[in-house]
């Protein structure tokens, strides 16, 4: 299956249906995706850029197959995510994980750090608890913490270190691709370069796959091969960042790279990108817009 991509989006529409303005009056209809298409194949993460209110999240969870399409087809691995009964749909989630974007918000405060970790192992239902804990206290390692965080509860970490716990969480079942919505803006910049880092090691080490949602230029760049970017429900340009970011053709691509304020041009920079707000390189602090 070398040729199927790892992930096929087709034609992707989602309308929803808003509250009627008074009692006769029809109901109205908005479209958060309007035939949104792309393919990532394995090894070639995707970021995918827009402003709020574009369509980015409704997205992801048409891709995590965590709401329904209006039309199209979300394909993992050549299979209909959609069309699948709900056996099969567990079975494949395996291989597609997610991050949210809310550190604090995504891990349940009354579960403990074992038991987050390992939830998407006990949903499968093939592991046992001694192998559930052990395999999480080595995806607990992978991403820098320690098994004795194992019995811990959330409320006792930063929020750099519940992030880290959420990719951990994603990692567990081994995904070929991790769905990541705006992993790293509710962070503090201080610790943002620190999880961007840590998520390209994990790419390098594991082989994993990113669709990265941001509405910030210099993240995708950081750790994706391919850049869509997204407006009005629409995907209007995709391509290579370095080409995307340098000579863009749609307006609305020109619009968000003009919006990005300019480093000063006389320092000397590690890597090519660097923070919106303080010019630092990218290495030390990682780029945020609020």
């Amino acid at each position: 299956m070398s040729h199927v991509p790892l992930l096929q989006v087709d034609q992707l529409v989602r309308e929803y249906t808003l509250p009627r303005e008074s009692l006769f009056s029809p109901p109205r209809r908005v479209q958060a995706l309007n035939g949104v298409s792309f393919e990532i194949q394995a090894g070639r993460s995707l970021g995918i850029v827009g402003e709020s209110g574009s369509g980015k999240s409704t997205l992801a969870r048409l891709v995590m197959a965590l709401d329904r399409p209006t039309s199209g087809s979300v394909r993992l691995l050549g299979q209909d995510l959609h069309a699948l009964p709900a056996g099969r749909l567990r079975e494949a989630r395996r291989d597609v994980q997610m991050v949210f974007q809310d550190p604090y918000g995504s891990l349940d405060p009354r579960q403990t750090v074992a038991r987050i970790v390992a939830e998407p192992l006990a949903a499968q239902g093939e592991a046992s608890r001694a192998e559930q804990r052990q395999r999480a206290a080595d995806v607990l390692s992978s991403v820098g913490l320690r098994s004795s965080d194992l019995d811990k509860y959330p409320h006792e970490f930063s929020g750099g270190q519940r992030q880290r716990i959420a990719i951990a969480r994603a990692l567990i079942t081994r995904p070929r691709l991790i769905v990541a919505d705006e992993p790293v803006s509710a962070l503090d910049v201080s610790v943002q370069a620190q999880v961007l880092n840590l998520m390209q090691d994990l790419q390098n080490e594991f082989g994993v796959t990113y669709m990265l949602i941001s509405h910030d230029l210099a993240v995708v760049q950081h750790l994706c091969q391919e850049v869509a970017v997204i407006w009005q429900g629409r995907i209007v340009e995709q391509g290579p960042p370095e080409r995307l970011f340098q000579a863009a053709e749609h307006p609305y691509t020109r619009a968000l790279l003009a919006a990005v304020p300019q480093a000063q041009p006389g320092l000397r920079r590690r890597r090519p990108i660097t923070h919106h707000a303080t010019g630092a390189p990218l290495a030390q602090s990682a780029p945020s817009r609020g």
